[in-house]
């Protein structure tokens, strides 16, 4: 009974991460919260050995997902580095969308690389507070209601500039603190820069992605040693459903975002505040 618990908590854990991951209401406030409104003391699904199993399928969601993404971009990084040799040459540098976008995501990572390395234990210690997650949870939904009114949403991935996704990159790094959301910060950043939703999203899972993956690696030591023997299903369970709904996840939130504002999930954001108060109450 309580190896089938653990799987069937191993196994909700990764649909939750696999659908807070991509939308904007933070992955990592609902991990904190869900064994906490259940109280849940289950020692093997809170270690970090199995949040890195969790990363690692939504990892593998947005890979997938991205695929063709992906080897446009790995061909247009090649051809890119053949236009900085070209510009050695004759000083002049001329890249295509896709060779300009690849080096705004490997540029982009190195902010919230070098945030993760300096603060992440730091936070994961001090932030995981109920009331602390109610607040970022409130304030970063009425940013989101707030960038909505505001922003022109014109602007497509064809025209970024340096600048813009250096923003971008930037607001990622608060994505550390419990209840920001990384999809939920970047895609603020965006739309506040005037890129339209769909532009936006797009870029946020694409810049996170390398995040995602450098987490994921940096942590891996702690996955390959802290599986005890005979546990291996919960994690494989944890991982497999975290990636299906991640996947799924995506796919969502693309197609919401083409016509529907970020509201609703700011509305999300109030309500589970509001349950997260009254569970401390009562």
């Amino acid at each position: 009974i309580k190896f089938i618990n653990m799987v069937a908590e191993a196994i909700l854990l990764g649909i939750v991460q696999g659908i807070t991951e991509f939308l904007p209401i933070s992955s990592s406030a609902h991990l904190i919260l869900i064994p906490w409104f259940f109280g849940w003391n289950n020692t093997l699904i809170d270690t970090l050995s199995f949040d890195v199993a969790l990363h690692f399928g939504t990892f593998m969601a947005v890979i997938v997902y991205f695929r063709d993404d992906w080897k446009r971009l790995a061909t247009a990084f090649f051809k890119s580095l053949s236009s900085i040799t070209k510009y050695r040459r004759n000083n002049s540098l001329l890249l295509t969308m896709a060779e300009r976008l690849v080096w705004f995501i490997i540029i982009g990572t190195i902010p919230a690389g070098i945030a993760g390395i300096l603060f992440e234990d730091i936070i994961e210690r001090s932030f995981r507070s109920p009331i602390l997650i109610t607040v970022t949870l409130v304030t970063i939904g009425i940013l989101m209601i707030f960038v909505e009114f505001i922003s022109k949403r014109q602007k497509h991935l064809s025209v970024m500039t340096f600048s813009d996704s250096f923003f971008v990159a930037l607001a990622q790094c608060l994505a550390l603190i419990p209840g920001v959301s990384r999809s939920g910060i970047t895609i603020t950043a965006g739309l506040l820069k005037n890129y339209s939703r769909e532009a936006s999203a797009r870029f946020s899972f694409l810049l996170a992605t390398p995040i995602i993956a450098g987490a994921a690696a940096y942590k891996l030591r702690y996955l390959l040693s802290g599986i005890p023997e005979g546990d291996l299903i919960p994690f494989i369970a944890g991982a497999v459903t975290s990636a299906i709904t991640g996947y799924y996840s995506i796919g969502f939130l693309l197609k919401y975002l083409q016509e529907k504002p970020l509201n609703l999930f700011s509305y999300y954001r109030f309500l589970l505040a509001a349950i997260i108060v009254l569970r401390i109450k009562w």
